[in-house]
This record gives C-alpha cells, structure tokens and sequence, in this order.
C-alpha cells in the first residue's frame, strides 16, 4: 500500500489523536512528518523553544512505535509537495486548527492536494467542540461564557482514542533534517536553561500532571486557584498549548471526579469550557486577535509606545507594585504566570498606565510556554474591557489590596522579588540570571517606588472613562 503521510502540527501526542488512529487504521505504513513551516517561524522566543523540546519528546515516543518522525523545514505546502513526490504518497491526514492562518494555510493545501488527486482529510482539533457546532437557539454564536457553558455542559465528549502499539513503517524513509539545526530555541539565549526547570515537556508528563491534579490539588481547585503562593491549579496550559493533552483527556478526568463528589471538579471543567469559548470566538470573529472587539474601544487614547518608561519597567517586573512585579518575574523565570497575576497585570498595564492591550499581548506571544492565539488574545481583551464577556470596563483591580487578599503570607512575592530580601529564594535570583544584560538590573537594587500608584492609577482611568459610550 501507498504509505500515509501524518502530518504533526501543534498535536504532539499519540494518545487521543484522531488523525494518527485512522491512519494506522487503513493498514498502510505512515510517515510522521513535522514541518518548521511559515506558521513556525514566527513564533516567539519562549513558544518556540517549547516547540522545539516538545517536537523533540514526540521523536523519541514515535520511535518507542518502531517509527520515525520525519523533519522538514519550508513552507508547508512546497514540503509536502516535495514528500508526496519523493514517497509516492497517496493520502495526507492531519488535525484540524481553528486560528485564520492556519485556517488559510491548511484550505490552500487540501485545495492543491486534491487537485492532484490526492486525499487530503482532516480531523477534529484540540478542541471538545467544533466551534460550529455550538449554536444559541437561534442560531447564532455565543458572545458571553455562561449560556454556552449551560449549552454544553452536558454534551457527551466521545471517548479517547487509544495509543497504537506500534505505527507501520514504510520500508524506506525519506531524508529528515537534524532538530538541533533548526536552533527553535536561539532567542531564548540563556534563558531557555531556566525556564526548562519548570516546563514539563511531553505527552507522558502532561498525563502524569493531570493525574497528580486530579488525584490532589483539584479538591480545593475553587478555593486555592486564585492563591497565587499555592500549588492549586493543574498548569496544563503549557500541554494543551501544543497538544500534548487533550481537552478531552481533562474532561473525562474531571468527570470523573465529579462524579466521585470532588468539589473542585465542577470548576475545573468550566475553565476548560473557558477555554473553548475563546476559541468559538476566534472561529466567528477572528478580528478578536489584532482588534478591538468591542469597536466603541477604537477612539480609546491608549498609550501604543513600546519604548516608553512605563512599559520597560511593566515588562521587567519593576513597577513598585508588588502583585504585578511578582508575576512579571514569574512569567520571565518559568514561562508561565499564575492566573490571578494575568489579570492584575493586564488590569494595570491597560488602566492604570493606560497601554494599550496589544502591547501586553505581544510581550506574553514572546514569554508564555503556554502561549495560546485565542486565549491570550480574549485574556487581554477581558481586562482591558474591550472584548467579549469583559470585565466592566470601570472594574479597575487595586493591585495592593489584591496582593493583601490573596497573598497575606507573602510567599507569592519572597518567590519572585528579591530586592530587600537578606537571602532571596533562588527562584527570585533567577530572574536576574534570566533577563537580557541590557536590563542592567540586580537583587542588590533598592526595590522602586510605584511608577503610578494604584490609586493615581485608578483615578486616572475612571476619569478617561467618563462621558465614552461603551
């Protein structure tokens, strides 16, 4: 038989992987291939070095399978030209993903393929629901979370697809190029030696971090998930980025505890819900990445100077505001930020230094190991008030009584700052390590003064707020 060629994207994984079982379904051998393609390329530093280790823990999982992965880099379509011409493959499968340029891109090469009298078939995504498929009664798309929640609660998520013994192999395989070649990791510089100590990389260890939250943490998932100083939320946001999990590996698991009466579980799958809705908005107004969601927010006099004072000491953890200087260092020492710091941190950048949301967005796309187009695109868009769902655009989060609140042991902040410390944690003197020597920045600087106090800040905002039509 012909072999198949099983094309990898961001679907790193062998377990639940619709794609993978129908192509060892046929009987033909596959020919797994991952392609640094013109999607690949421009990915920030940290979200491609997380590729990169990622592709790297699906070579060795394809070979325990008596198979290879197969390297290519190039534009997509002109590389599986090249593969189908070099292996006389007949068919190409894949999962589906739901942003508009790989929307574009994927349309493009089925159109060709099948031009060619090839088959071109893919497959449902890294998502529970195909975004099309979730409807209001009457019709149209859901604009706010907690309808579609009630609509889909409890829909029935088809059970997962097992991991194959082995994948067939074709008897010769087409030339690969060498991962480290593609140095996915060269704009992290040193920083990738940090960060590394806190990703966990690879579909094995993304299953063993879900069954350690569900078997743990998710009993007092609603109260410890917003204690940024506690081990209370699962963190596989980084997995699902690049599915290495799937959302319906984290349903069934969290089904299951709420069936056995976990208390935690309930919430759990709302945030993966979240999750989908962020990209059901996507689907139907993909706008969502680049603009205003909300078009009355286009006139807002947001500061869009990414060289200015306030959004150098924003991005380098150096405000004066502890909850927001803390979670920045977290974000630049582990690639990931805890979910009550995303929100203080983009309430500040956006109202209280009155930046705009775009220039935050784009500084997560270069930090985040779990960098996600949708739900960091509706992350921002929430804080700032111009998105769907948003928080009330008058809601503007005080940092310091945040801080009180959620972390009055101060271990969230001993973690992360290291100024005024005697001997700091060294997950507070790895930032220093981490950040570029342009910063000039070190732990035996005197911590800084609020560049906009939270109250200033405050005032400040409501007073641009007043008399706009949102």
């Amino acid at each position: 038989m012909p072999p198949i060629i099983l094309w990898f994207r961001r679907d790193l994984r062998l377990q639940d992987h619709a794609a993978l079982t129908a192509a060892v379904a046929t009987g033909g051998p596959v020919i797994a291939v991952f392609i640094c393609d013109e999607l690949v390329e421009p990915l920030g530093a940290a979200p491609k070095w997380r590729l990169g280790v990622g592709v790297a823990a699906l070579q060795a999982a394809i070979t325990a399978k008596s198979n290879r992965l197969i390297l290519r880099r190039g534009p997509a379509l002109a590389t599986l030209k090249a593969l189908v011409a070099e292996t006389g493959a007949k068919a190409i499968y894949w999962q589906r993903a739901y942003d508009p340029k790989s929307q574009l891109r994927d349309t493009e090469i089925k159109e060709a393929m099948v031009a060619n009298g090839l088959e071109a078939k893919s497959f449902k995504g890294h998502l529970l629901f195909e975004p099309w498929t979730v409807q209001t009664k009457v019709g149209g798309f859901f604009k706010v979370y907690t309808p579609l929640w009630n609509s889909v609660r409890d829909r029935d998520v088809p059970d997962l697809l097992p991991e194959p013994a082995v994948i067939p192999r074709p008897d010769l395989f087409p030339i690969s190029e060498n991962l480290e070649d593609w140095q996915l990791g060269r704009q992290m510089h040193h920083g990738s030696k940090i960060v590394s100590q806190y990703a966990r990389v690879g579909a094995t260890r993304a299953q063993a971090r879900l069954d350690e939250f569900t078997q743990g943490s998710l009993r007092n998932y609603n109260m410890n998930r917003d204690i940024p100083g506690v081990d209370g939320t699962s963190k596989l946001a980084e997995n699902l980025a690049l599915g290495e999990i799937t959302p319906a590996q984290c349903w069934h698991a969290g089904r299951a505890e709420l069936d056995r009466g976990n208390a935690g579980a309930e919430v759990f799958l709302k945030e993966i819900v979240w999750r989908e809705f962020a990209y059901h908005l996507l689907h139907h107004t993909p706008q969502i990445l680049n603009q205003n969601w909300k078009p009355a927010w286009d006139s807002f006099p947001w500061s869009e100077d990414a060289n200015s004072s306030n959004f150098f000491a924003w991005k380098s953890g150096r405000t004066g505001l502890e909850f927001v200087d803390a979670a920045m260092r977290e974000l630049y020492v582990t690639g990931t930020m805890h979910n009550r710091g995303r929100m203080i941190v983009a309430s500040y950048l956006t109202k209280h230094l009155m930046t705009h949301w775009r220039l935050g967005q784009a500084w997560f796309e270069q930090c985040l190991i779990d960098w996600d187009p949708a739900s960091n695109a509706m992350g921002w868009q929430w804080a700032a008030g111009s998105g769907p769902d948003a928080t009330p655009y008058f809601r503007v989060f005080n940092p310091e009584t945040q801080i009180e609140k959620f972390d009055s042991d101060r271990r969230y902040r001993t973690s992360w700052i290291a100024e005024g410390q005697h001997t700091p944690p060294s997950s507070a003197l790895q930032f220093f390590d981490a950040i570029p020597a342009s910063w000039s920045l070190s732990h035996k600087n005197d911590y800084p003064k609020p560049i906009v106090s939270a109250k200033e800040g405050r005032e400040k905002a409501l007073s641009y707020y007043k008399n706009r039509n949102f």
